[in-house]
C-alpha cells in the first residue's frame, strides 16, 4: 500500500476568524484531584457544565499515551487507519518522515483504543469511571475516542460548537466529554475555552463553515473562561456546553486525548432526527 493510499485528511478549513472570538473573562475553576470531587462538585457540574481537574494521570501514563500515539502513527499496528492529516498538507510527501515529524501535520486520531493497550487503559481508568458514573447517573460506556493535535504554529482552530451536534443520541441523553492534556495546554497554544452554564440553554443551530460549528456571530456571547491544563490534567464537560479552541500560534505542541461517555442504556436517533434539531435546513436561518 502506498503512502498516499494510507493518508486521510480532515475536511475543516484553515481560515481566519474574528480576533475577539476566543476572548475570555477569566480562568476555569480548578479542582486539585479526582479525590476532591464530592457532591458540591457534582452539583457544580450540573449547573456549570464542567469540572476541571488539575492532576488525574501520572507522568508515566502521559508518556505512555504519547508513545502509543507515535507507535500508531509509525504504523506499528497496520490495522489502525484512524489518522487524519490536515487537509492543507495534502500535497506534502511524508513517506520518509519519522512518526515524530509526521505528528506535526496530523489533525487527529480516531478510534484508537482497541489498537493500543496503554491508550485503552487510560479510557478505562477506574477513578475516572467512578466520577463519570456520578456525573451520568449511570455506568459509563465509551462511545468515542479521539486524539486532538495542534502542531506548533499551524495547529488550526476548532470553532465554537456543542459536541451533541455530532452525536446521534436523543437530546436528553447525558453525554460527558473527557479532555486529557498530554502537553501543557495554554492560552497561547490552543487550550479549551468554554462558556460555563451554556449547556442549560439547549441545542444551538450549527452551520458548515470552517467546520461544523455555531455561527461566529452567535458564539461566545456570554462570559467565557479559558481552561489551561498541565499534562495529566483533565476537563470533564457536558455535551451541550459551548466550547472551542483557537489556533496554535506558539512553538509548543498541544496534544490531547478526548473521550466521550454515555449511559449504557442511551437510545440512538437517526442522523435526520439529529439534523432536525441542530441543522439549519428549513429553519429560515443563515450565517
Amino acid at each position: 500500500m502506498t503512502e498516499t493510499e494510507e493518508r486521510y485528511f480532515d475536511d475543516g478549513l484553515a481560515e481566519s476568524y474574528p480576533e475577539e472570538l476566543y476572548e475570555y473573562s477569566g480562568l476555569a475553576a480548578m479542582i486539585p484531584s479526582l479525590s476532591d470531587v464530592g457532591e458540591t462538585e457534582c452539583q457544580f457540574f450540573k449547573e456549570q457544565g464542567y469540572l476541571a481537574i488539575e492532576k488525574v494521570f501520572s507522568a508515566k501514563a502521559i508518556a505512555d499515551a504519547k508513545s502509543g500515539l507515535l507507535s500508531l502513527l509509525a504504523g506499528d499496528n497496520p490495522e489502525f487507519k484512524g489518522v487524519m492529516y490536515e487537509k492543507a498538507f495534502r500535497k506534502l510527501e511524508t513517506r520518509n518522515f519519522s512518526a515524530v515529524q509526521k505528528q506535526d501535520y496530523v489533525r487527529k486520531f480516531m478510534g484508537f483504543v482497541d489498537y493500543h493497550p496503554k491508550l485503552k487503559e487510560m479510557s478505562e481508568f477506574p477513578l475516572m469511571e467512578e466520577i463519570l458514573t456520578r456525573l451520568l447517573g449511570s455506568q459509563p460506556e465509551l462511545m468515542q475516542d479521539m486524539a486532538l493535535l495542534k502542531p506548533p504554529l499551524i495547529g488550526r482552530e476548532k470553532p465554537w460548537h456543542q459536541d451533541h451536534a455530532y452525536f446521534n443520541y436523543e437530546l436528553d441523553t447525558p453525554i460527558v466529554g473527557v479532555w486529557i492534556a498530554l502537553d501543557e495546554a495554554t492560552v497561547d497554544n490552543g487550550c479549551m475555552v468554554i462558556v460555563p452554564g451554556s449547556h442549560q440553554k439547549g441545542p444551538v443551530i450549527h452551520f458548515r463553515r470552517r467546520d461544523w460549528q455555531i455561527c461566529d456571530r452567535d458564539a461566545n456571547l456570554d462570559p467565557s473562561v479559558a481552561v489551561p491544563l498541565q499534562p495529566g490534567g483533565v476537563l470533564f464537560f457536558a455535551s451541550l456546553l459551548h466550547h472551542g479552541t483557537p489556533t496554535n500560534n506558539s512553538r509548543q505542541r498541544r496534544r490531547a486525548l478526548q473521550f466521550h461517555y454515555r449511559p449504557r442504556q442511551a437510545r440512538r436517533v437517526t442522523q435526520d432526527q439529529r439534523m432536525a434539531v441542530f441543522g439549519s435546513e428549513g429553519k429560515n436561518v443563515s450565517c
